[in-house]
């Protein structure tokens, strides 16, 4: 690919490649007289702050905002904390926020920019796979609310997106692989061949391939241009999200595992119930497994915890008149929304995945 390529999405922009050979210089240079927040948290701050600010001078007289780290911290109380500095700070609706992280400080920063004020300008900077392939990109802000995923939030773009891959190089190995996870979304969802192409990914070096990687935001911003208030197609990225997302509630108050690694738990558990409910191939569901248990442990919670595990699902988002709703494929890049599933296909879901385990 070029050194810089700019993905066609109109409520952002979005530039895939250094941030030296972009236009942020630029952007930066329209905010000289104003005020400029950066929001970090405490992993950022310590591995991608001092890059980003001794590399830009507009950048010396930044406010740095420090919010902690994890899902769990992705909650009002810490939003209320950051409103009240920017208004020690005098923060005004001409000035800009930048959110330099992964998925939780892109999600919480730009609510947080959103409500302040009625709306500040923000940027995204992430800084992990999974943030630069899908939660940077779409517009959807959020915070947890009584450990319910995203249950707060809005639909509000970032004026630029930068994905720059000098910041996985901060990352351990399995934070590039959870980025995966949302890859291998976007190619069951929308592109077959984008999903082979990550079934044959071995090594770190082919995942951190930035035309792949432009790819897979390019997927995600077709789909979101057309439906961008998620009433219709948009919904199709919700695949692996219902289940997904009530395992990493579930786990959240035990041992907690990333959002990447949820996500891919839910691709099988909706890909196996694809297979009993929409007639999806069964050879392509092992496909699917064998991708995922590769990179991911295959975890289960117990079975006396089930219950609590279904009652996080009756609580996702994605639900009306009282039914659990998800995605479910006829085919790759066939999927079928709002796909009604009671108890017992949650429990035979979770069969298979005990059964994997």
């Amino acid at each position: 690919m070029t050194e810089i390529q700019k993905i066609d999405f109109s409520p952002s922009n979005i530039e895939v490649g250094s941030l030296f050979l972009r236009s942020f210089s630029e952007v930066l240079e329209q905010y000289k007289n104003q005020k400029i927040v950066i929001l970090v948290d405490e992993n950022t701050h310590d591995c991608c702050l001092e890059f980003l600010i001794t590399s830009f001078d507009s950048l010396k007289n930044a406010e740095v905002i420090l919010l902690p780290a994890g899902e769990e911290n992705k909650v009002m109380e810490v939003c209320f904390q950051v409103w009240q500095a920017m208004t020690e700070y005098q923060i005004s609706r001409s000035d800009l926020v930048i959110n330099l992280g992964g998925g939780v400080v892109c999600d919480m920063g730009g609510f947080i920019a959103s409500i302040y004020k009625r709306g500040l300008n923000f940027i995204h900077i992430p800084t992990s796979l999974l943030a630069m392939v899908d939660a940077a990109i779409g517009g959807k802000n959020g915070i947890d609310l009584d450990g319910y995923k995203n249950q707060l939030g809005t639909f509000n773009h970032p004026n630029y997106i930068f994905v720059d891959p000098v910041f996985l190089a901060t990352l351990p190995e399995q934070e590039w692989w959870n980025g995966m996870a949302e890859m291998l979304k976007h190619g069951l969802i929308s592109s077959e061949s984008h999903f082979q192409k990550l079934v044959t990914v071995k090594s770190i070096s082919e995942l951190l391939n930035l035309d792949l990687i432009a790819e897979s935001i390019s997927i995600k911003t077709r789909i979101v241009e057309i439906d961008p208030m998620e009433r219709g197609k948009r919904k199709t990225l919700n695949f692996g999200h219902t289940f997904g997302h009530a395992l990493e509630s579930f786990f959240l108050t035990r041992e907690p595992i990333s959002h990447g690694h949820a996500v891919a738990l839910g691709l099988v558990l909706e890909s196996f119930l694809s297979v009993h409910k929409l007639g999806f191939s069964s050879q392509q569901l092992d496909e699917i497994v064998k991708v995922v248990t590769r990179i991911f442990e295959t975890l289960c919670p117990p079975r006396e915890d089930w219950d609590e595990v279904w009652n996080l699902m009756q609580q996702d988002k994605k639900n009306n008149s009282g039914k659990v709703k998800c995605v479910l494929l006829a085919d790759i890049a066939q999927p079928k929304i709002d796909q009604v599933i009671d108890k017992d296909d949650f429990l035979i879901a979770m069969y298979f995945l005990q059964n994997l385990g």
